[in-house]
């Protein structure tokens, strides 16, 4: 029997007519592709904040051991969810009985690209929301979605019509318009923001092309990625001498640290899941725009929690262009255009 539709179950396989999928006749985009971009941006939405918790309102001083938690919590309850014959890892596949069958040994080759571009970003983005306040961090990770379109077309081909490229331009429009008076300051921090906004570009273009190659469904990539990249960051994290830091901080047991850093790892799992749904059911650029929809609420509960940039008009303005710029897209993208 086929898998139920459930925000966990595989995506159709290629072929599958899903045209009464539609979010109505005649859209662009099925009605799992738009629950899978509504999971993503919710989920981030709280990732952004319990990350930027730890590391700010913490002063946790270890970016790279909250990102080894996080993969290895996400590989864990991958496992365990195999174990107990809950999750497949292929796409398609509704036999879980061979638990014992994770992922060959070849298709794990095959995802070394995917997990490498992971890596890169994961560390990246961790390092970014330090570097920055929230406001203008979602401000200028808005830029995403031009790296994005420029990767993607490089490595899949992808060509995008006038209207998509328009909506995008209202987006970069607004990102430089928002942060025009504070690019002055935290020049380090604004250069680790655009080099994790290339990162995560190459991330989506990457998932995009391997997804579709590898065989394996979104909970197998994440797999792979765990598997590879897990022990890489540990070995980084203990020479960089993150372990030693990390024993030594005093918060560490700290009851609400705890419940901070056990939110982020959960968040983290699911929010990994969404971005490997909604950039194979839809695109590596819906999913950058989702990003860009979600800073709404990450900009507004950002600024009420942690404060920062004042909102002078300026920044209004050019957080007004960037919303209105992804709801462009959005309509662009859900009436065919």
């Amino acid at each position: 029997m086929r898998n139920p539709v459930l925000p966990v179950s595989d995506p159709p396989l290629a072929g599958e007519n899903d045209t009464d999928d539609r979010l109505f006749k005649g859209s662009a985009m099925t009605k799992r592709g738009a629950y899978a971009a509504l999971s993503y941006m919710s989920c981030a939405v709280m990732l952004v904040l319990f990350n930027k918790a730890a590391l700010s309102s913490y002063d946790f001083p270890c970016v790279n051991i909250i990102t080894l938690f996080q993969m290895v919590s996400s590989t864990l309850f991958l496992y365990t969810l195999r174990r107990k014959k809950v999750i497949s890892f292929t796409a398609g596949d509704s036999d879980n009985n061979n638990v014992s069958a994770f992922v060959p040994l070849k298709t794990l080759f095959h995802t070394l690209p995917l997990s490498v571009a992971y890596l890169l970003y994961m560390l990246v983005t961790m390092a970014s929301v330090r570097g920055v306040n929230v406001p203008m961090y979602t401000t200028l990770r808005r830029t995403t979605v031009a790296f994005t379109m420029v990767i993607e077309y490089m490595l899949t081909g992808q060509r995008y019509t006038r209207s998509i490229i328009g909506s995008v331009g209202v987006i970069l429009f607004g990102a430089f318009f928002a942060g025009a008076r504070d690019l002055s300051f935290e020049f380090y921090g604004y250069a680790v923001v655009f080099l994790a906004n290339i990162t995560t570009a190459v991330y989506l273009a990457t998932i995009s092309r391997t997804g579709k190659s590898s065989g394996l469904n979104s909970f197998g990539l994440m797999w792979c990625n765990g598997i590879i990249c897990g022990p890489i960051l540990m070995i980084w994290t203990y020479v960089c001498g993150d372990l030693e830091r990390t024993i030594n901080f005093p918060h560490l047991f700290s009851p609400g640290f705890m419940v901070v850093l056990l939110c982020s790892c959960v968040l983290a799992f699911f929010l990994n899941y969404c971005i490997f749904l909604n950039t194979t059911l839809n695109s590596a650029v819906t999913q950058t725009i989702c990003g860009n929809m979600k800073d709404v609420f990450t900009v507004g509960l950002g600024w009420m929690f942690f404060g920062g940039l004042p909102f002078d008009l300026m920044n209004v303005i050019g957080q007004l262009f960037g919303f209105f710029g992804s709801g462009l897209y959005a309509y662009y993208k859900i009436i065919g255009r």
